[in-house]
């Protein structure tokens, strides 16, 4: 049997089971609490098969149906819980934590692992605990030189073994047993704050309709103890004049846009992971914590990218429809996608239907580009090979929407306020950096023929895959590239020679280069590259940590109010890296408040 799922409050347990010699037949991986939770057990009958749905009391199969309790469990035994994942049982303390008085809750470890992966963020609690309490530190170095000269966990085991417990001891048994309180009698059920730090127990019996008896023995299934439901700081707007403006506080004058990768379930995977307990990188557990963060922030406009196609039609469509949202979408094409095809990601723009309206949408294949790029300029011979790099499958969604609002200031009052959004996702291999800047340019161009077409305000979101300093973000910050720029040494296929076309001329700027204007809001400046005057970090893992997203606007036409806080590299390390129980992606969400300038007359 698989491990018992973990359980978050706030999440609905499904339990659809079914009956075979009433055995509850549980997968080799439980889907970890989010809403769903399936064992997928059938009631078998003569020559059919019914769902557990079908097999209600007052439609008996064969004269018998379901019937399903919740239990919470009391239980004598107390249990210490692990600091990194709460759900799990501590199963060892570490010793420096003990001598610098740091709080004993966070000295539990659930494994091996769980402390050397955590260890990078401990071992400060530990170096502020000694700077703090010991002056001397001599006691502190020592335990400290262990752990970094031999490699060794600086722990004590909290099993039942030769060693005692340094404080305190992890279980005491205690005379009694276990008590257990009737929570539910549905086949979904919801944990509430009085389950948190109990254990579930959900039972389905076979019930005779006349006789009402039970038939043959219950079968039961244990979930770990409930743990509360992540509870992050929730981050602000900052306004860039110095004014601290609550998220939902903006006037009928401006509009936000919110730019997130949200992570594919694709990529989501224990291996790339390790560090994020199973249960939080679950697909169920996931999508319910980002959504319950993206609708948090009540952006006017919603660049997601890497969102799956089943799950853009299946979840954040339907959902965000219910926030106000319309959504449209552009997938990436299969030509280099051997999967599921209902598991290929794309980018997805969402708007509020009580702010704008939808007045056109194109779709950017980089594909298609790469094959007009290859006929028009490489040699026959060298096609299939142009073609194996340049075609990656990555797209552009590109939306222009009319605003329902007035903006304050504006000169023509009867003129249409039109906004062009982008939203792409560029190619991820680092050693394609020619590739990379070609779908930046080739994006940049058509924008340039959108542009040149009406007077409107362009925004240009996404995942570059590009950090600061990049030839992709030159292009972008600045209009051009250097010729000298060591990006451009790679281009084995000639597509970014002459380096002079390598331009554009929409008045492109970084939103988040207004906090490096900002006079006293210090601690959002120190989360700033002073060389770059971008973010320090949008993608934080346990590998990489540094600035891959964007907002980019046409300053003409736009000024920037306020923006989203970025988030301190400390608070997401507590976690190890990103994603966590607490961020459900590996990228951090962008997001800028904008005004429309007045427009001159013509």
């Amino acid at each position: 049997m698989a491990d018992p799922p973990r359980v978050r409050r706030g999440y609905v347990i499904v339990i659809e089971s079914m009956l075979s010699v009433l055995r509850v037949h549980l997968p080799s991986e439980i889907p970890i609490v989010g809403c769903e939770l399936s064992p997928y057990v059938l009631l078998r009958g003569a020559d059919q098969t019914v769902f557990a749905d079908d097999v209600a009391e007052s439609a008996p199969v064969d004269g018998q149906f379901l019937r399903y309790k919740w239990y919470r469990i009391h239980s004598d035994k107390k249990v210490t819980i692990c600091s990194i994942h709460p759900s799990e049982q501590a199963t060892l303390q570490c010793v420096g934590c003990v001598k610098a008085k740091i709080p004993v809750a966070k000295s539990y470890h659930c494994s091996p692992k769980c402390f050397s992966d955590a260890w990078q963020h401990h071992r400060v609690l530990h170096e502020r605990a000694t700077s703090a309490v010991n002056e001397n530190g001599n006691e502190e170095e020592e335990i400290f030189g262990r752990f970094n000269n031999n490699n060794n966990i600086i722990s004590q085991s909290l099993s039942n073994g030769a060693s005692t417990p340094l404080y305190p001891a992890a279980v005491t048994h205690r005379n009694g047993g276990e008590t257990w309180f009737e929570v539910g009698r549905l086949k979904t059920y919801t944990p509430t704050a009085d389950d948190i730090g109990h254990v579930l127990k959900f039972e389905c019996v076979v019930v005779d309709v006349e006789s009402k008896s039970t038939v043959g023995s219950a079968n039961t299934l244990l979930t770990s103890r409930v743990i509360p439901a992540p509870s992050p700081s929730p981050r602000r707007l900052v306004s860039v004049s110095n004014a601290d403006v609550a998220v939902g506080s903006l006037d009928s004058g401006t509009f936000t846009v919110l730019s997130y990768n949200i992570l594919s379930d694709t990529f989501a995977t224990g291996d790339m992971f390790s560090y994020c307990p199973s249960w939080a990188l679950s697909w169920p557990y996931r999508r319910q914590n980002l959504l319950r963060e993206i609708v948090g922030y009540r952006a006017d406009i919603v660049c997601l990218q890497e969102i799956q196609s089943d799950h853009f039609e299946e979840f954040f469509a339907p959902e965000l429809d219910k926030h106000g949202y319309q959504a449209l979408y552009k997938k990436k094409t299969t030509e280099v996608f051997n999967g599921s095809v209902m598991s290929i990601d794309g980018c997805a723009t969402f708007f509020r239907r009580d702010r704008f309206s939808h007045v056109k949408k194109y779709e950017v294949e980089f594909n298609k580009a790469a094959q007009s790029l290859t006929d028009a300029l490489v040699p026959s011979a060298q096609k299939k090979t142009a073609l194996n790099r340049l075609v990656k499958d990555n797209v552009a969604l590109i939306v222009v929407l009319e605003a329902k609002f007035s903006n304050y200031g504006v000169d023509n009052p009867g003129k249409r306020q039109l906004v062009c959004v982008a939203n792409t996702h560029v190619n991820v291999q680092q050693d394609l950096k020619d590739v990379k800047l070609w779908q930046v340019h080739t994006l940049l161009k058509g924008l340039e023929k959108i542009a040149a077409s009406a007077d409107i305000p362009m925004l240009v979101c996404g995942d570059f895959n590009s950090v600061p300093g990049s030839a992709p973000h030159a292009l972008l910050a600045m209009g051009k590239v250097n010729p000298m720029h060591p990006d451009l040494a790679v281009d084995p296929l000639g597509i970014l020679r002459p380096t002079t076309k390598l331009t554009h001329t929409l008045p492109l700027v970084s939103a988040y280069s207004s906090f490096a204007r900002i006079g006293s809001y210090e601690q959002q400046k120190k989360r700033v590259d002073p060389t770059t005057n971008e973010p320090l970090f949008t993608n934080c893992t346990r590998d990489f940590i540094g600035t891959l997203d964007y907002i980019f606007y046409s300053a003409d036409s736009l000024s920037v109010e306020s923006l989203l806080e970025l988030l301190d590299e400390d608070s997401l390390r507590k976690d190890t890296a990103l994603p966590s129980p607490e961020w459900s992606s590996d990228h951090i969400a962008l997001m800028a408040e904008f005004r429309c300038k007045p427009r001159a007359r013509r």
